[in-house]
Order: structure tokens, then C-alpha cells, then sequence
């Protein structure tokens, strides 16, 4: 492909530049319909001195959006860095502000890992949407020096019978796998949740974590007068522009009062490329290897705007940057479209010019496009160039890092009392083991607790050779050192309906849970990474939920002596004026010394006796039974009590570790009757269970209550794992015993009901594939 060769007399005239900008400062701008408030607009002017060129006003408006700004939220983000920036096994070696956390694991090893939103996109365009949220948090592990080696997927839907879910389920789905599969990167876990509150709103949170040694750490900045400033992976192109704020394409179609010029419409999704990325990936490897790469920037949301003005920003000078060398893929884009541009599989590199040869060597034998775009300087501005003239000359800081910041009013709902006080506890319950056993059948074949390896088995799960376990597992684990079996384990967490009748408990529950299946696997969990999905917040009812959200896993990562590594805040998650259930995400990185002490989630052997671990309380509200029985939601989320989720998680690390269990699965949605189903089912071994009887039956099976897992325990440990409990002072009674039967498999309650494992297989695993062949 050759680029267009442009009339400089026309470019000229028609280009808004800064002598443009300078002489014509009455000129109408539609800084308005990019999404800038008066204020802000003014605060540009006295920034610049002057109007800004279109080209500017593009890249302010997208540098200062919610998105990419964090405006509404920093205030209350900041109370992160309160946290200690160090795990239980070294100090985080880069924090919140980079790219993507990375965390000391020993042994010389070092993981980064990241949690990012791609929903607004995945509405648009599901396939696409989904698919380059994967790739933009790949590049983002990328960038800081590491190799992706797993990705996670937490989504959220509508009704599984809506019309809307039957439009984006299947397109996210396939974009999340095709993307990944195409990487060679396997998808490890995650969720798939539905509520009536995501339709027209679906969650496309996407998460990556990579491997690398110590000394391959990579932080983004352009420091060096005279380094080079190089472009290099896809081509540029019109799609993508605006996919990360209010920015539309059919702006830059305004008069030509406006100063803006350029095609009718442009895509507002990105288009990914993975077999490009995969190209992109190997070839950054190498440039990292080689040592010829000072600093590195993924171009994601608000492409080059973001990459130039973040690394000049980062940096101990500024920039020069000539826009007309940049590759095409559409040679009729306007200056402030390709600044605007979020084509996919393109990063940014600061070079010194003694390394610039080999760097374009490695990029030519990855058959990857690669141009030196821009320079190092010493004037402290960001300067960009479009054919001779001037259509950028900022302070990069004011771009990338010191835009408004709001203290957004919250309140709390004037309904949340009512909400609160309407407790699901006081709702109509079964009675007897008929009762309980048809409850159990409908729970088990509701979307929510139904098999989603319609879902699952779309993803490649075991590429590469290192996963050591994969969904449904209660997390993810990969291999990192073949010699020692050093690995880590991942769970992303929440549960929207707990978050709306508390949002401060319901981002505990959210931390507790993550944790508690990264530990029940074997892992020492070590550190969290968020994807913060809310409303509007200009809304003061929903930025009190944030508040109270963010304030409760600050509290709670204290408690829990984990650190928030970084995330992501996706504001204006809503339909209309009816926003989404909140939806903080958690997820929890762990760590194992060796992999092959892991545990698995379903029983085995035969005569393995059952335990039930931790408290059980008549805990219903926000519960499974409370939606699918009743369509309801309020009362009071479960308790938390996180010193309880820091005991279990000990206890199972330590008997996972001295082998004294061999399987394990936590509790939480659907409560024991679902842990035990999903337990019975992974490899179609039955159980027969005896309730305590100090609970009432119902509760016993039904309740959500936190802080619980049930293991299976071989008859030889029983006495060493029992006096390990009692000596951690963690509650547990012996539940049952793993029993194949004489005949078909079951699951036998005693004293209430029983039921074969091929009549629950045939209401929990039929739900999805029937909704979607509708």
C-alpha cells in the first residue's frame, strides 16, 4: 500500500494550525459535542493562550474524558495508595499509574497482571468490541516488558431470554475466544452473570497477566534529547475514533467554521487484527531482549493522543512529533483523526538513535511496519506536525496527566432504607425434601448457577502447555517455572445484587470471594486488580455507591494484607436513566511454590470424607433462591468477616500444601446445595450428606453466607486436617462422605431428599445452549 501524495498549497489552506488558531480566535469550535464542558473549554484556552487547533481540542477532549482521565473517580482512587505497596513475598516493582502492576513471586520472577472494561464498544459491535478489549489489555502486559500468558473474561448480560442478550452473548463470546484463541493465549476463567439491569449495558471486563524476570521490568516515559520516537506495528486507520468518550465521527464532517474536516462517518469500534498482534507481541520480545528500547507505550484508548502525550508527559522533556509520516491504512483521515484514531496492534518506542538501525531490523524480520514518527526534545511542550505545519504545541502534562478533576456530590438513595429493610429472609421457603429437591432442581438450571461451558468450551483453555487448571475451577493456574513448578493462580469476583443493597459489604464480598478461590486452589493470594463498573456519576446516588464500594476494598485489602496493583473505572454502564447493578470486579492474583500441589474443585475417590468449613447463618438476601424463587432483591447482603476469609484461606493453603486435601470448592452463589452439585458433577462421582442439626435444612442448603468451602478429605488425613482446623480456630463439621452408590450416581441428603447426577446434569447443562438455539 503506497500513501497518498497531498497537495502541501492545499494542506495549507485547509489545515486548522496554530497560526490558524492564533489569528482567528472568535472561530465556533464544537467543543460541546466532544464532550468538554464550558469549563473545561475555557481552561483550554488559558492553558494554550489561545483557541486550541481542532487537532488540540480532538486531543483534549478524549485526554480529559472519564475514560481516560478517571475524573470523577481519582478522588476517591487515590485512597489506594494508602495501601502497602508489598506483598507476602516482595514489594510490588510497579504500582497504580503504570500500565499494568507487576508483583515480585520470587525465585527472580516477576508477574504483571491487569483488569480493563471494554463494554460500551461490545454493545456496538459485540464481536469486535469483545475482541479488542482482549488485545488492548494484552499490549497493556505487553508494554511493561512481560510475555501474556493467560487471559480471564468477567461478563455480564441481560436476561438470558432477552432479545438484547441473544444479539451480544454470542458475538462477545466468539470475539473473546476467537481473539485469544488466535494468540495462542489461554482463557483460564472468569464469570457469566445475568440481570435485568445489563440489558443494553453488557460488561466485557478482560484481564491479562504476564511473566517476566526482574530485569526485563519496562516502565513507559521519553527522556533523552535526540532519542527517537517510533511508531510500529498495524497501520493507521478511521476506525475506533471516539470509541473511548463522546468523540463522533460525524464531528469531524462539521462546517468548516469549526475548523475540522474529514469523511462523514468512521467506525466508533476498533477492528482487531490478533495474527498482527501476535506478530506485535513476538516482535517486542525481541526489541526488549535486544536492549534497544528506552521506553514503551501500548496506543489503546484515544491512540496516538494518549501514547504521545503520556510518554512526553512521563518523560524529563518533550516532543516533536511529524503526524504526516505515519502510516495509513486511509490516506483521506484529517490530522485530528489519525491523533484520534484507535486502530489496534500499534505501539509507540523511544529508541536511542545508536539502537534505531537494529530496531528496524527486528521489526522487518517480524514483517511488522515500523517508522520513526517523532524525537526526543528539551523544550518541555509537545509539538506536532502535519506537512510543515503546527497543528499541536501543548504542555503534555496538561494533556495527559492534569486534567479536571471533579469531587462529584454523592448521596445515599433515599430508597436504600426501604431496599434494606425488605429482607429476603421473611420470604416463603420450602418445607420437607420434596420441596427442597424441586427448589434445588429449578437453582441448578437457572442461568446464573447453570453449566457455562457453553461459553467455556469456545475458549482455548490449555495453549501453551502451562495451564494447570481452567474453568470451572475455582481459579485459574499457570505453570511460570517448569524446573521448581512456581506458578500463580487468578479469580475475578462479584456479585452486583450484594453491591446494590450495600455497596461497601458487597466490594468486601467481591474481595472475599476472589481470595477465597485463588486460596482454594492451594494459592497464597497476594495482590488485586479492579474493574469498577457503575453508572452515571453524575448521578449522586450511584457516586455514593462507588464511594462506599471503593472505600470498602480499601478497607478490606488493608485487612487482608493485599495491595490494589491498578484497574479501571467504566462510568456510564446505564440505559437510559436506569443504571446497571453495581458491578466493582475483583480480581485476586495468588501464588503456589509448586503447581502440582494444587487442588482441584470436584470429588474423586470414593470414602473421601466431606467437611464443611465456616460459618453458616440464615443469610438469603441478594441470595440465588431469592431471585429465581421470588424475582427479589433486598435486606442486607451476607455478613463479612474478613479476618474468618484470612483463617480459611490459610487453612486450605497449609492442607492443600501437606496434602491433606484432595479437592476443594468454595461458597457463594446458590450456597452448599450448589458447591456440592457442581462438586458431584466435574467428574460424576456422587455424595451422600448429612445436615447439622442445629440448621434448619433449608438455610443449610440454601443460605450465601461468606467466608465457607467445603473439601474432601482422604479418610488416612481426617485426624491431621481436623486438629490443623481446630488449631486455626476455623469452624468445620464432618458433611458426608464421597459416594459413588451401587447404581447411577447421587446426590443423597439424608433424612430429605436424593436425586441421580444424570437428572441434575440434565437441568444444569441444557439452560444456555437451549436459549441461544431458540
Amino acid at each position: 500500500m503506497t500513501d497518498a501524495v497531498l497537495d502541501p498549497a492545499a494542506i495549507h489552506s485547509s489545515v486548522d494550525d496554530v497560526a490558524r488558531a492564533t489569528a482567528t480566535p472568535d472561530q465556533l469550535q464544537p467543543w460541546a459535542e466532544l464532550g468538554l464542558k464550558a469549563d473545561e473549554y475555557e481552561r483550554i484556552h488559558k492553558i494554550l493562550g489561545r483557541r486550541p487547533t481542532s487537532s488540540e481540542l480532538a486531543m483534549y477532549s478524549v485526554m480529559w474524558s472519564e475514560h481516560c482521565s478517571y475524573k470523577s473517580s481519582k478522588v476517591h482512587l487515590r485512597r489506594f495508595g494508602e495501601l502497602p505497596a508489598e506483598t507476602r513475598v516482595g514489594k510490588l516493582l510497579a504500582g497504580i499509574g503504570e500500565n499494568a502492576g507487576v508483583l515480585d513471586i520470587g525465585q527472580g520472577y516477576a508477574v504483571t497482571f491487569k483488569v480493563e472494561s471494554h463494554n460500551h464498544p461490545s454493545y456496538v459491535e459485540p464481536y469486535q468490541g469483545a475482541a479488542t478489549g482482549v488485545g488492548g489489555i494484552v499490549r497493556d502486559i505487553l508494554a511493561m516488558g512481560a510475555r501474556p500468558v493467560a487471559v480471564m473474561d468477567a461478563l455480564r448480560f441481560g436476561p438470558l431470554d432477552a432479545p438484547d442478550t441473544a444479539r451480544v452473548l454470542p458475538g462477545i463470546v466468539a470475539g473473546v475466544g476467537g481473539y485469544g484463541n488466535c494468540l495462542g493465549l489461554p482463557n483460564i476463567g472468569g464469570e457469566v452473570v445475568f440481570d435485568d439491569s445489563y440489558i443494553g449495558n453488557p460488561l466485557v471486563n478482560a484481564l491479562c497477566v504476564g511473566v517476566m524476570r526482574h530485569e526485563d521490568l519496562h516502565l513507559a516515559n521519553a527522556t533523552g534529547a535526540g532519542n527517537q520516537v517510533i511508531l510500529y506495528g498495524a497501520r493507521t486507520g478511521g476506525d475506533g475514533i471516539g470509541g473511548v468518550s463522546v468523540l463522533a465521527s460525524e464531528t469531524f464532517d462539521a462546517a468548516t467554521a469549526d475548523g475540522l474536516s474529514g469523511p462523514s462517518k468512521r467506525p466508533s469500534v476498533q477492528v482487531g487484527d490478533p495474527f498482527m498482534e501476535k506478530l506485535l507481541i513476538e516482535c517486542t520480545l525481541e526489541l526488549f531482549a535486544a536492549g534497544v528500547v528506552n521506553g514503551i507505550q501500548d496506543l489503546g484508548g484515544a491512540g496516538l493522543s494518549c501514547a504521545t502525550s503520556e510518554l512526553a508527559s512521563a518523560g524529563d522533556g518533550g516532543m516533536q512529533v511529524w503526524l504526516d509520516r505515519v502510516p495509513l491504512r486511509d490516506s483521506s483521515l484529517a490530522p485530528e483523526e489519525i491523533l484520534m484514531s484507535e486502530s489496534q496492534e500499534r505501539m509507540m518506542a523511544v529508541v536511542e538513535p545508536r539502537h534505531v538501525e537494529q530496531f528496524l531490523a527486528v521489526c522487518a524480520k517480524w514483517d511488522v511496519d515500523v517508522t520513526v514518527v517523532g524525537e526526543v526534545t528539551t523544550t518541555g511542550r509537545l509539538v506536532i506536525d502535519w506537512h510543515g505545519e503546527v497543528v499541536v504545541d501543548v504542555p503534555p502534562r496538561t494533556v495527559a496527566h492534569e486534567g479536571p478533576v471533579y469531587d462529584r456530590p454523592y448521596a445515599r438513595p433515599a430508597d436504600q432504607d426501604a431496599l434494606q429493610a425488605d429482607a429476603a429472609e421473611a420470604l416463603p421457603r420450602p418445607v420437607g425434601g420434596a420441596e427442597l429437591r424441586d427448589t434445588l432442581l429449578r437453582l441448578v438450571g437457572s442461568p446464573n448457577l447453570a453449566d457455562k461451558s457453553w461459553v467455556t468450551d469456545q475458549y482455548d483453555r490449555y495453549v501453551r502447555g502451562n495451564t494447570v487448571l481452567a474453568q470451572p475451577d475455582d481459579a485459574g493456574v499457570v505453570r511460570v517455572d517448569e524446573q521448581t513448578g512456581l506458578g500463580v493462580a487468578l479469580a475475578t469476583d462479584c456479585n452486583g445484587r450484594f453491591c446494590q443493597l450495600d455497596p461497601y459489604a458487597g466490594a468486601q464480598l467481591a474481595l472475599a470471594e476472589a481470595y477465597r478461590n485463588v486460596a482454594a486452589v492451594g494459592a497464597q493470594p497476594l495482590a488485586v486488580s479492579d474493574c469498577l463498573n457503575f453508572g452515571s456519576p453524575e448521578d449522586p446516588a450511584v457516586m455514593w455507591q462507588f464511594e462506599r464500594a471503593v472505600a470498602g476494598l480499601v478497607d478490606g485489602c488493608r485487612e487482608l494484607g493485599v495491595p490494589v496493583t491498578g484497574g479501571n473505572v467504566s462510568f456510564y454502564n446505564q440505559t437510559g436513566d436506569v443504571p446497571i447493578l453495581p458491578t466493582p470486579v475483583v480480581g485476586v492474583l495468588g501464588v503456589l511454590d509448586d503447581v502440582d500441589r494444587r487442588v482441584r474443585q470436584g470429588f474423586r475417590t470414593p470414602g473421601q470424607m466431606i467437611y464443611l468449613i465456616g460459618e453458616t447463618r440464615a443469610e438469603l438476601s441478594g441470595s440465588q433462591w431469592a431471585l429465581v424463587e421470588h424475582d427479589h432483591l433486598g435486606g442486607l447482603p451476607p455478613q463479612v468477616d474478613l479476618a474468618a476469609e484470612r483463617a480459611l484461606a490459610e487453612l486450605l493453603r497449609h492442607a492443600s500444601r501437606d496434602g491433606l486435601i484432595d479437592a476443594a470448592h468454595d461458597l457463594a452463589d446458590g450456597g452448599l446445595a450448589q458447591a456440592l452439585v457442581e462438586s458431584c458433577l466435574r467428574h460424576d462421582v456422587g455424595a451422600r450428606v448429612w445436615l447439622p442439626d442445629e440448621l434448619d435444612p433449608f438455610v443449610a442448603l440454601f443460605s450465601e453466607s461468606a467466608g465457607r468451602a467445603i473439601v474432601a478429605v482422604p479418610r488416612s488425613e481426617e485426624v491431621r486436617f481436623t486438629d490443623m482446623a481446630t488449631a486455626r480456630r476455623v469452624p468445620h463439621v464432618r458433611l458426608g462422605v464421597v459416594d459413588p452408590g451401587d447404581g447411577d450416581p447421587l446426590l443423597d441428603v439424608q433424612g430429605q431428599f436424593s436425586v441421580p447426577l444424570i437428572e441434575l446434569r440434565a437441568a444444569w447443562s441444557g439452560t444456555i445452549p437451549d436459549a441461544i438455539s431458540a
